[in-house]
């Protein structure tokens, strides 16, 4: 498909506006310094709206939002964008917008369950003024996307497609779960639709239709040997087990510190941390771990004295930039001063990923360090390896083109993506303001998609400042660890929390989370869990699946000069396929011994509780055991209407 977002001719289709003060008509032509070309409401309730009819029905992938030339707090704090298709409307956009005088570009969602969605009606719905004595302005609108006729024609008729597959879907599940088999039998036949995996459909077949216990199990066993349970698995929530790792007597370790650096070699199983602060001075020393035998090994105790780097951030105000070979052991000074060579200023606080395909390092955030009184952020650079070029990407800049824009910031999260070649961007710190927005930038494409404003109000982690985060591109997967946070009550303080971001289902879930504070409560978790940080490094072994954290600054306001030296090691920890597969026949086996119980055979019944139920049952599982105890009723309730009310214990 075509990348190149076209502008999307649109009319004002209906309002609402309650003595709005001037026409909505306005909003198409873009007039930052002209306060008559607006649409402004006569009050600031949900009641207001505009709906916009597209010249022609198209697949509409962007937003942008104008406004005057100088801040106005009756611009939008909050907004809604909606689509409107057979008397129905789907949300494409739920943001806030910045009070400020620079336009803002959107990303809708144009994507639902996998099909693109064309439309001929947008409506917009402000929600929320950045005044609550104010009204809403919306100064100038531009809809960007596709409106070829071959894009959209094919884009229509998958979508057109679908909606008939879920409604023939819908009935046929209908039609099974009450069991009008002949209506069920018809329809598939008509439209060849299978509801689900031929496996599934035998199953239920097995089961509900016969009885037939025994066969019911081995196509269970099918079901493993396929992988079919992947998806249910992939969906199961993670339990989080910490283990604190300790050296054994005597050997070195490195010291308490914070604001270090460390990565991560999963083929070698071999970790290396490089400087920080300890609390009262940068260091330069260099260490590796062996994750295998679990030893520390100090590779330097001063970098200088190995022709490497000072301590960070050094003495010197120059951006130098260096490499160190780790079959060689040693180290090369590629640039004294990147910024004369195209790349970044000397900055602190941001974040470097690797494209190890195509030999490439990006570079983004960080605020420069320089004389001048005005804080400045960098933008996104590029490290070609093979050529030793810089090459700036993204700067910091305001923008007037209708494309979306990533704010630079300090103490963010960066990953890079090999499996779509996509980097992540999120959270950190910009001036005072605590961060929950998320981004991602197509490396082939060079296009930025904003997936959330702020992600906090969609289930998502609270805004936070030097959380850690990593990557598992086969699972499709990323990982935050909390770091400094904005709670709610606009206060900072260091969390203890987890987070899973599904990249396929683009979804958040709270892994952990202990909201316990103080120095006593910690001491005595100190084997057991890591206390709350900030200022930390993470890092994940794709391989064997473990993430291990060092260090930080855990925030004591009567001793900030505290910092530390503990090493974790976390694992994340689902069902297996077998576990999976125990419990599926524990509930088999559960029907399967009721059925006998119903038959009359009580000491047979009693003999297959004993011996068939029970080597599927987790007896150290209190529910599992609970539900195993309590099959013995069914002993007793067929007694009871056998003989009249007359129980008889066995």
């Amino acid at each position: 498909m075509n990348t190149q977002l076209e502008k999307l001719d649109f009319t004002i289709s209906s309002w609402s506006s309650h003595s709005a003060s001037y026409h909505p008509k306005n909003i198409t032509v873009s007039k930052p310094q002209d306060q008559s070309s607006r649409w402004s409401s006569g009050s600031n309730n949900q009641l207001q709206f505009i709906t916009v009819k597209l010249e022609k029905i198209s697949i509409v992938k962007t937003i942008t939002f104008g406004k005057y030339h100088k801040s106005l707090k009756c611009l939008e704090g909050s907004i809604k964008v909606l689509f409107v298709n057979a008397g129905n409307m789907n949300e494409l956009l739920h943001a806030g917008l910045h009070n400020d005088s620079e336009q803002e570009t959107f990303a809708l969602k144009h994507i639902f369950n996998g099909v693109q969605v064309p439309c001929l009606y947008i409506k917009i719905v402000p929600l929320l003024a950045w005044g609550a004595n104010f009204n809403f302005s919306i100064w100038y609108v531009e809809l960007r996307g596709h409106n070829q006729p071959d894009i959209v024609e094919k884009a229509y008729k998958e979508y057109t497609n679908y909606k008939e597959t879920e409604v023939v879907r819908l009935c046929l599940k209908h039609f099974r779960q009450r069991n009008y088999i002949d209506c069920f039998n018809s329809v598939q036949n008509q439209t060849g639709l299978q509801l689900e995996h031929p496996l599934l459909t035998e199953l239920h077949h097995r089961l509900v239709v016969d009885g037939d216990f025994e066969n019911a199990e081995l196509l269970l066993n099918q079901a493993i040997e396929r992988n079919l349970f992947d998806n249910y698995i992939s969906d199961l929530p993670y339990k989080p087990k910490w283990t604190r790792v300790t050296v054994p007597l005597g050997m070195p370790t490195p010291s308490m510190r914070g604001g270090h650096q460390m990565c991560i070699d999963s083929e070698a199983n071999l970790i290396y941390l490089f400087g920080g602060w300890d609390g009262t001075k940068d260091l330069a020393d260099f260490w590796q771990f062996n994750q295998i035998e679990r030893t520390w090994t100090c590779i330097s105790i001063d970098t200088r004295k190995q022709n490497g780097p000072e301590p960070r951030p050094g003495n010197g105000l120059e951006s130098d930039f260096w490499k160190y070979d780790i079959i060689q052991q040693k180290w090369t000074k590629l640039s004294n001063n990147t910024a004369l060579e195209g790349g970044p200023e000397l900055i602190y606080d941001h974040q470097m990923v690797v494209d190890s395909e195509k030999s490439v390092i990006y570079v983004f955030g960080g605020r420069t360090v320089s004389q001048e009184s005005t804080q400045r952020y960098s933008g996104l650079y590029t490290y070609n390896i093979p050529t030793n070029k810089w090459k700036l990407v993204r700067d910091d800049l305001p923008s007037t083109s209708p494309t979306i824009q990533i704010k630079s910031r300090i103490g963010h999260s960066m990953l890079f993506n090999p499996a779509n070649r996509e980097i992540y961007i999120f959270a950190g710190q910009r001036h005072k303001d605590f961060l929950a927005d998320f981004y991602v930038y197509n490396i082939d494409t060079d296009t930025v998609t904003e997936i959330s404003r702020d992600y906090s109000k969609t289930g998502g982690p609270d805004a936070g400042f030097t959380q850690r985060a990593t990557i598992d591109p086969q699972r499709n997967e990323f990982y935050v660890l909390s770091g400094m946070m904005r709670e709610k009550n606009s206060l900072n303080d260091t969390k203890n929390a987890f987070w899973v971001y599904n990249l396929k289902k683009a979804k958040w879930l709270k892994i952990y989370e202990n909201d316990n504070i103080g120095s006593d409560y910690w001491m005595k978790m100190s084997n057991i869990e890591p206390r709350p940080r900030f200022a930390h490094q993470l890092v994940y072994n794709e391989k064997s699946k473990v993430q291990y954290l060092f260090g930080g600054n855990p925030g004591e306001t009567n001793n900030p000069n505290l910092r530390l030296d503990d090493l974790w090691e976390l694992t994340l920890q689902r069902p297996s396929s077998q576990d999976i597969l125990r419990r599926a026949k524990f509930q088999i086996r559960k029907l399967w011994f009721i059925e006998k119980c119903l038959q009359g055979d009580i000491q047979a019944a009693l003999q297959f509780l004993q011996t068939k139920v029970s080597q599927y049952v987790n007896h150290c599982n209190s529910e599992e055991a609970k539900q195993f105890q309590m099959l013995a009723m069914n002993l007793f309730s067929w007694n009871a209407n056998k003989n009249d009310g007359n129980c008889w214990f066995i």
